[in-house]
């Protein structure tokens, strides 16, 4: 399929209600309101496909970046390819999702991410803080720098609380993929889940409510199930 074929099923499979939703979480025009279902329908469809991810993400459309993410060739990104990414995230669906998920399974993810928590940009921060939580899910420990995310993870003790909106946000879920997916951080990952408490974070008038990290990561106890890697962050 061409770029062009994939938006005009796009903007085929959109929908008003879709759309009304999904600018109640933040979802800027243009964007079609096409449901996650009918994108992982047309991600089994067309496969991985660099060249097309490259130009679906330059488009601009939501629904079309979304799916970008999903079709990329992770391997095949260029370091600026991630960077125009990252800066092109206008919205967190993006930019703590889509960016994450190619991102982590990069060469250049990690060393990325470290930059992109340091900038004085909201979206920019947050998908760092995303893209080192989808590492920890689904990179193996001993590929993982454990002293380095020891430290991170006490730097989100100690700050979390006076970051922007959604950098608190993807924190607190830093502390959740610590503390569920790097059993020898799980304990620290708890505890500063316990000392940092509810975080407060602004959803937009939904729903939605942001995780209490402790309690997360209980559940995840519960089930047996700390440690256990994802095969990929993409969903």
């Amino acid at each position: 399929m061409t770029c062009d074929e994939v938006v005009a099923e796009l903007r085929a499979r959109g929908s008003e209600s879709s759309k009304r939703t999904l600018m109640k979480h933040g979802a800027q025009e243009p964007f079609f309101g096409v449901k996650i279902e009918d994108l992982q329908i047309l991600r089994k469809r067309i496969g991985t496909n660099y060249e097309l991810s490259l130009e679906l993400y330059e488009t601009g459309i939501s629904d079309a970046m979304y799916l970008a993410g999903l079709i990329a060739d992770d391997a095949k990104m260029t370091k600026k390819d991630l960077e125009r990414w990252a800066n092109g995230a206008y919205w967190y669906m993006i930019g703590e999702y889509t960016v994450p998920w190619v991102a982590s399974a990069n060469k250049h993810g990690r060393t990325l991410a470290l930059k992109w928590i340091e900038s004085k940009k909201e979206k920019l921060a947050s998908a760092g803080w995303a893209t080192l939580s989808a590492i920890a899910a689904t990179l193996p420990d001993e590929k993982l720098n454990i002293p380095e995310y020891k430290k991170l993870l006490e730097r989100v003790g100690k700050t979390i609380h006076n970051q922007p909106n959604r950098v608190r946000y993807t924190m607190n879920g830093f502390v959740i993929a610590v503390g569920s997916y790097i059993a020898d951080l799980t304990e620290l990952a708890e505890k500063t889940a316990k000392a940092i408490g509810k975080v407060h974070v602004d959803m937009g008038g939904t729903s939605c409510s942001v995780p209490l990290a402790f309690d997360y990561i209980q559940k995840v106890k519960s089930r047996s199930a700390i440690g256990m890697k994802r095969k990929s962050a993409k969903c």
